[in-house]
């Protein structure tokens, strides 16, 4: 049986609009944030571009005019942020939020992962003593009501999408979630837990489990990895769970030495962000990157994320959304 998607081609570009437009000014009234232009690319060498899971190849370049240095695409602006937090003379309880725009060049391309990575990258200070768990399950949950304001949108002006998320999120801790299903790989477990509950916000991810392997990788400068953790929607269409967004409270001085040393990255410590963290030159913030194009996709009922954003799909990729009836936008 051939896929139908719900909304035809340029029904589908309406909407994608309609749902950025809406989520993202919604998402900013919620945490208090403004926008803020965002690079495209950086100098490298400075420590600031996200290094993700430490295995992505960032994609670099030279330019004809600026001589002797290596630039960087951004993988996020992770970093990035907290440095124009303190630039743009953001106060305690304030915060920005800015279109990301990257290349992932080793990304696996499937139905949720392509070449191309578009997310709203957000940061909020907050004080020392905010730095807790109590933060982080209340920006999580303000978070998920304006993803589930931004559906019942959608079902307005598109009453054929009807809604599909749960009322509230849940929350589990890695460790929990590998007690629960010690059996299972962190995807089953994560697929397993988010279709039990609908939205589960998987927290404390990159440090070893007591089965002496990781939930999954995290890089190691810049959120803590005791109050950080991923937001999973169950999407039936797809048949699994979906990663909306990967956020967290960012690492102190204390815990960049510990995590660095846990990762044997020390010797990052001598870049120039580490240092004006060690200094303690930035301010103290939660952060995370939203994904727009994984949103539109959830929230529009398409069942390929190539339906929902222009990219470059190999061959196979292109021959199966074809006998699928999937339209590549």
């Amino acid at each position: 049986m051939k896929y139908q998607s719900k909304l035809n081609l340029r029904e589908t570009e309406i909407a994608i609009k309609k749902t950025k437009d809406f989520f993202e000014n919604s998402l900013a009234e919620a945490l208090d944030l403004t926008r803020v232009s965002a690079p495209i690319f950086i100098r490298g060498g400075k420590g600031i571009n996200d290094d993700l899971a430490g295995k992505e190849r960032i994609v670099s370049f030279d330019a004809l005019d600026v001589k002797n240095e290596r630039l960087e695409i951004v993988q996020s602006l992770a970093k990035w942020k907290r440095l124009a937090l303190k630039r743009y003379g953001f106060i305690h309880g304030e915060g920005l939020y800015t279109d990301m725009n990257a290349i992932r060049r080793d990304e696996t391309l499937d139905h949720l992962h392509s070449l191309y990575v578009d997310q709203w990258d957000w940061e909020k200070t907050i004080s020392r003593k905010q730095r807790n768990m109590t933060m982080l399950r209340t920006t999580v949950e303000k978070i998920y009501e304006v993803i589930k304001k931004t559906e019942s949108m959608v079902a307005r002006l598109h009453p054929v999408l009807l809604p599909i998320l749960p009322k509230k999120v849940s929350f589990i801790s890695s460790q929990e979630l590998e007690d629960l299903y010690p059996e299972l790989t962190p995807k089953e477990r994560e697929d397993k837990i988010t279709e039990k509950l609908g939205a589960v916000f998987v927290t404390q991810i990159g440090h070893d489990l007591r089965s002496g392997k990781k939930h999954d990788s995290r890089s190691p400068d810049y959120d803590d990895w005791n109050l950080n953790g991923d937001l999973l929607l169950w999407y039936p269409p797809l048949g699994r769970a979906i990663e909306i967004t990967s956020m967290g409270v960012r690492v102190d001085e204390k815990t960049l030495i510990e995590q660095l040393k846990l990762a044997g990255e020390e010797q990052r410590l001598q870049l120039e962000y580490h240092q004006a963290l060690l200094n303690k030159e930035l301010p103290y913030t939660i952060g995370g990157g939203i994904g727009q194009s994984r949103l539109c996709m959830l929230l529009l009922q398409k069942i390929h994320i190539g339906e929902v954003q222009v990219s470059v799909w190999n061959e196979e990729t292109i021959e199966e959304c074809s006998k699928r009836n999937i339209h590549l936008l």
